[in-house]
Formats: structure tokens, C-alpha cells, sequence
């Protein structure tokens, strides 16, 4: 495989030039452009051509649905980098716009009076040259008749600003801007134009030269040589005369993207609009994101005694609030000491009971006493040798059942069953199979008696005896 190309100082340099334009794009202003309620088709219209007016440093592809709530957002935008919304929505009387900056405020809510979307103003255009390679950069904005009419204008124009990156006017590239957004504040009526267009054309040669310079070529059928059109333009309309002078003429510092923009030539700057128009009057401003307190109003006017009452009534619910907060976490704490209280007790009472039962609960357990092991075994050769008696007759020997022997000679109760002990499950029937060991001492018994004859008894069974016959 052969090389890639590129040493290994132009990759390095390569991967800081990226990472320093991702810096400095995380640092530029983002927006969020959305619609609440129901706006109706032609409001979500206007939604998008907003939001087309804001690329590229927005979400094109933003999808609010009607169960996200504002909070919703606001906690979307923060690891997002984003600092602007703008939010349209739409009542029975108008259609209103907010602005709102991120994540303090303040909120500036604009209604807006009249608007006419993009496909209405291309739609009305002889001719327009709207393309995607426009939307790549954030446009130029213009701010127009800001003066000092009051705070809330100059908080107004400040917001707009603030929607944009900033322009080093020395150090800008003019490749960068190809729009132009106008927001035009009329002090008599306090209404703001949004207008969005722009488009830069060379100036200084004949009408001729300018049409080969376009797209489209002339007429030339009509003419001997091409000669008249570059020298007097014929064959041209009335209508193609340009209407440039001094008002739209400048030198361009820069060569600029465009037939005949040459660097240090005069070329004449011609704003194309190409929508949407908006007329927006500013209704009142908030200190937070969508509540807080109202800093101006254009309608509604309070004294100051009523901005004081108020300013003392949210206080005083906000004391509440946290007299409320305070009370809920002391219930919680009370609640959880007498939690672990019961918790103790109720662990200290199951250790008491253990000890009690079992001695000392920290002691290793021995396991259980043989005596315990065998305590069944007595009452089983009990029963044996009852059973022992009522088939011979006699008294069973010491080495037969042992332990019988045993409590004969402290002179417990020979043969005879305790009082109302329970029968065990399987003693049904003792004598036709009702015991097993039963029926084993009974076999053991038959063979003594063949050995000895019918009229031996169990005395003459004994080692003198056996060795006496």
C-alpha cells in the first residue's frame, strides 16, 4: 500500500486546524427555532423559514413534540451549546414571537403583526438567484434607527446582536457573506421590519459586457459583429438597465466569489429579498426564561407603590415556599431516625430471643448431644419389648433391649407405654405387618424356640445351659 501523501507534520497540522474550528464553533451563538400550541400550518411555516434564516448555527432538523415541555428544552440545550430560543405560537387574536436567551433570561416577546413567508416573496420576484451555497455562513445583520429611545430598545438591539457571531471588520472574508438580515425599528409606530436578503454584482462596464458576464448569453442574431453589444449594448431592454450609483457602488477590498468581483474594482451592492418578512412589535420583557418578573410592558403601566405590593407578595410566597421546604425535609429526617430506631430495637429483640433459646448466640455450636440423637430410640425398644412380652411371655434379656434394662434398674416403668402418646403413622396392624422391627423381632424369636424345643423357656437359654447340653 502506498503512502497516504501527507507527512506527519501536515496530519498534525491538519488535526489543530480542525480542532481549533470546532473551538471556535462551540463558541459561536446556536438557536433553537420552535413552534408551542397550536400554531396552524401557516405559523409552522414561518417557523422553518425563521429557522432558515438562522442557519446554520441551528437545528434544522428540530422535532418538538406536543408532550415536551419548556424545561424539556431548556435541559436539551444546555450540553448542546445552545443560547437563543425562538418560539412562535399563535392565539385566537395574533401570532407572537419570543425570544428568549439561555439560561437566565431575559425573555422579549414580540407579536407579530404582519408576515409573508418565503414561497410568497420568491413567488412575486421577476427573477432570483437563491441557492444552498448562500446558507452555508450566518448572515450580516443590520441594525437600523436604534437609538437612544429607551432601555428596552437598546436591550432589544442587543439581543439581536447577541443572536449572531460577532465580525472583525478587518480581518472578515467577504466569501462569507452572502446575506444580509435588516431589522429596521421605527421610533413613531415602535414596530421592527425583518427583512433577509443580499446580493453583491460588478459595476463599471457596459450592459453588453454585464449580460455575457451572466448566465444566460444575448440575443445577438440581429448584430454584425459582437462588437456592438461590448461597445453599446444593443439588443438589450429598458428594463435591464441597473440602477446603480453612489448610494450601492463601493471598491471591494477583497475579490469576492462572482463574475467581474475583482479585487480593487467598483462593484455595486443589490439587495435581492428572498423572505420571510415579518413586522414585529415588542409587547414586554421578563426577567427569566418564559416567567419572572416583567421589566417592561408596552401596554400596562404601574406605579410604583403596585410594583412594590408585588415585588412584596412574591417575596413573601417565595418565604413560604421555603418555610414549606424547610418543614418536609425535617419530616423526612424525623421519619428516617425513627426508622433506624425501630430497625435497632427490633434487631436487639431477635438477638435477646436467640439468646435465650440457644445459650449464648456468639458460641460456636457444638452440634447436637448423642443423647439427643438417641432419644427416640428408648421408646422404640419400648414398644419392642412389649411386643416381646405378649409373644414369648417373659421378660426379654438385658442384651436384647438394653436400654429397657437400663431404666428397669433405676426403677422406672417396665413395659408399659406412656399415657396418651401418639400412635406413630405405620403401627396400624402390629401383628400382621403393621412394624418392621416388630416383624424382625418376631423371626428372631421363632428361630430361639425351634433351637431349644416347644417347652424350652427363654431361662434355659443361657451360656451354662447351652454348654450343658
Amino acid at each position: 500500500m502506498g503512502q497516504s501523501g501527507r507527512s506527519r507534520h501536515q496530519k498534525r497540522a491538519r488535526a489543530q486546524a480542525q480542532l481549533r474550528n470546532l473551538e471556535a464553533y462551540a463558541a459561536q451563538p446556536h438557536s433553537f427555532v420552535f413552534t408551542r400550541g397550536r400554531a396552524g400550518r401557516s405559523v409552522q411555516q414561518l417557523s422553518l423559514d425563521v429557522r432558515r434564516v438562522m442557519e446554520p448555527l441551528t437545528a434544522t432538523r428540530l422535532q418538538v413534540r406536543k408532550k415536551n415541555s419548556l424545561k424539556d428544552c431548556v435541559a436539551v440545550a444546555g450540553p448542546l451549546g445552545v443560547t437563543h430560543f425562538l418560539i412562535l405560537s399563535k392565539t385566537d387574536s395574533s401570532v407572537y414571537l419570543k425570544l428568549m436567551r439561555l439560561p437566565g433570561g431575559p425573555t422579549l416577546t414580540f407579536q407579530i403583526n404582519k408576515y409573508t413567508l418565503i414561497r410568497d416573496v420568491v413567488s412575486s420576484l421577476r427573477r432570483h438567484r437563491m441557492h444552498e451555497q448562500q446558507f452555508n455562513h450566518p448572515p450580516l445583520l443590520v441594525l437600523n434607527s436604534f437609538g437612544p429611545q429607551g432601555m428596552h430598545v437598546k436591550l432589544m438591539a442587543t439581543m439581536f446582536q447577541n443572536l449572531f457571531p460577532s465580525i472583525n471588520v478587518h480581518t472578515v472574508n467577504l466569501n462569507t457573506i452572502k446575506r444580509c438580515l435588516l431589522i429596521n425599528y421605527n421610533p413613531d409606530s415602535q414596530e421592527l421590519d425583518f427583512r433577509h436578503y443580499i446580493k453583491v454584482v460588478p459595476v463599471g462596464a457596459s450592459r453588453g459586457m454585464k449580460k455575457l458576464l451572466q448566465e444566460k448569453f444575448p440575443n445577438m442574431s440581429r448584430l454584425q459583429d459582437i462588437s456592438e453589444l461590448l461597445a453599446t449594448g444593443a439588443g438589450l431592454s429598458e428594463s435591464e438597465v441597473e440602477p446603480d450609483g453612489e448610494h450601492n457602488t463601493t471598491e471591494l477590498p477583497q475579490a469576492v466569489a462572482g463574475r467581474g468581483n475583482m479585487q480593487a474594482q467598483q462593484s455595486a451592492i443589490r439587495l435581492t429579498e428572498i423572505g420571510p418578512r415579518m413586522t414585529l412589535q415588542l409587547i414586554k420583557i421578563q426577567e427569566g426564561v418564559g416567567n419572572g418578573n416583567v421589566l417592561f410592558h408596552s401596554f400596562v403601566h404601574k406605579t410604583e407603590e403596585e410594583l412594590q405590593a408585588i415585588l412584596a407578595a412574591k417575596e413573601e410566597k417565595l418565604r413560604l415556599k421555603a418555610q414549606r421546604q424547610n418543614q418536609q425535609a425535617e419530616n423526612v429526617q424525623r421519619k428516617q431516625e425513627l426508622r433506624e430506631a425501630h430497625k435497632k430495637k427490633s434487631l436487639a429483640g431477635i438477638k435477646r430471643a436467640r439468646a435465650r433459646a440457644d445459650g449464648d448466640s456468639d458460641a460456636e455450636d457444638p452440634g447436637a448431644p448423642p443423647e439427643a440423637l438417641g432419644a427416640s430410640q428408648p421408646e422404640e425398644e419400648e414398644d419392642d419389648a412389649e411386643y416381646f412380652r405378649q409373644a414369648v411371655g417373659e421378660e426379654p434379656d438385658e442384651d436384647l433391649f438394653p436400654t429397657v434394662a437400663k431404666r428397669r434398674r433405676r426403677g422406672g416403668p417396665l413395659g408399659k407405654k406412656k399415657q396418651g402418646k401418639e400412635q406413630r403413622p405405620g403401627n396400624k396392624g402390629r401383628g400382621q405387618g403393621g412394624n418392621w422391627r416388630a416383624l424382625k423381632l418376631r423371626g428372631k424369636s421363632q428361630r430361639v424356640k425351634s433351637k431349644l424345643g416347644p417347652r424350652a423357656t427363654h431361662h434355659n437359654v443361657g451360656p451354662a445351659s447351652r454348654r450343658g447340653t
